[in-house]
């Protein structure tokens, strides 16, 4: 790799990290595994960088790896999903109120479909439009539309936010 691909490859990793690893953790992966498959994307982009660099649409090009990549981890017999344990060292700061945010969107999440579920994250999480999230999946922008509709009006019904915004009704 030159330099001008080497610092290019550079600039994207430092842009793109850490909404690969959020992407990664509301496909399911605890926090430290979302940062080693997020790691791994990015080793295999750097190997691959011509052909990522060189392609149409960048992001949905890598999240696809992404999602390989947690697919591949997945497949892993040693996969098992772990509680994250609070570190005893780190200074305490009552997070309750967005530990309870997270919390409930993860279980909101967890009610979708797992194909629903990628459609979510990566449309709203990760922010990529609906011709990069098709492309990402490997589907049409209209079931990219058709499951965005579907997963939205189970969202909007799901009593985990009800429970956060107060309309239990």
């Amino acid at each position: 790799m030159d330099l001008t691909a080497e610092a290019e490859y550079a600039a994207y990793v430092e842009s793109r990290w850490q909404t690969l690893v959020r992407a990664a953790v509301f496909l399911g992966a605890s926090p430290h595994d979302a940062e080693d498959i997020a790691q791994t994307t990015l080793v295999r982009c750097y190997a691959g960088w011509e052909k990522v660099a060189g392609a149409d649409n960048r992001d949905a090009y890598v999240y696809r790896m992404l999602l390989n990549c947690l697919r591949d981890t997945r497949r892993q017999s040693w996969w098992r999903r772990r509680a994250d344990l609070p570190v005893a060292d780190s200074p305490v700061a009552d997070r309750t109120e967005a530990v309870a945010t997270a919390d409930a969107v993860h279980r909101a999440l967890d009610g979708l479909t797992k194909p629903n579920r990628d459609v979510v994250v990566l449309r709203y999480f990760v922010q990529l439009s609906e011709a990069q999230t098709a492309a990402a999946l490997g589907i049409s922008p209209g079931t990219v539309k058709s499951r965005l509709s579907r997963s939205l009006a189970r969202l909007a019904a799901d009593r985990h936010l009800l429970d956060l915004t107060g309309d239990v009704s």
